[in-house]
């Protein structure tokens, strides 16, 4: 698990803090930013985007995945989040979802942009009990 001091936590962090100011959050003013690393040592950011039609807003970790995944990048290492809360803030269902989609080992990262306090989490920590694919078509349990 990275540490804050770990360089690489510390270029994930200014990533994810670069993509929060660019945050898209005129309704629930709740800025987040993502930093996503693949295994290529390449980092994907992003930020969440809300619409006057809630259902439509995306959040930043899918935002920084689906950027990734749409340019090729398909083995992940790590994420960091990051919001304005006094607590770290963990992803949402949706986002633990998608991560476990196509990223399944990673380690999640939460930083408060706040207190500066720190989490570290394995997906599976956060999500011990994913639908994936052995679910469908009959499969799993």
């Amino acid at each position: 698990m990275l540490q804050a001091t770990d360089p690489t936590y510390q270029s994930l962090l200014t990533h994810a803090k670069k993509a929060q100011q660019l945050a898209k959050a005129s309704y629930s003013n709740f800025s987040v930013g993502a930093a996503l690393l693949d295994n290529q040592g390449k980092i994907w950011s992003g930020c969440n985007v809300e619409s006057s039609s809630y259902g439509l807003s995306c959040c930043a970790e899918r935002v920084a995945l689906f950027k990734a995944l749409s340019e090729g990048a398909d083995i992940f290492t790590h994420i960091l989040i990051i919001a304005d809360t006094e607590e770290p803030t963990p992803p949402c269902g949706a986002c633990r979802q998608l991560l476990q989609d196509y990223a399944s080992s990673i380690e999640v990262h939460l930083h408060s942009g706040v207190s500066g306090k720190h989490e570290g989490y394995l997906l599976q920590e956060l999500y011990p009990h994913p639908f994936d694919d052995g679910k469908l078509n009959g499969g799993g349990k």
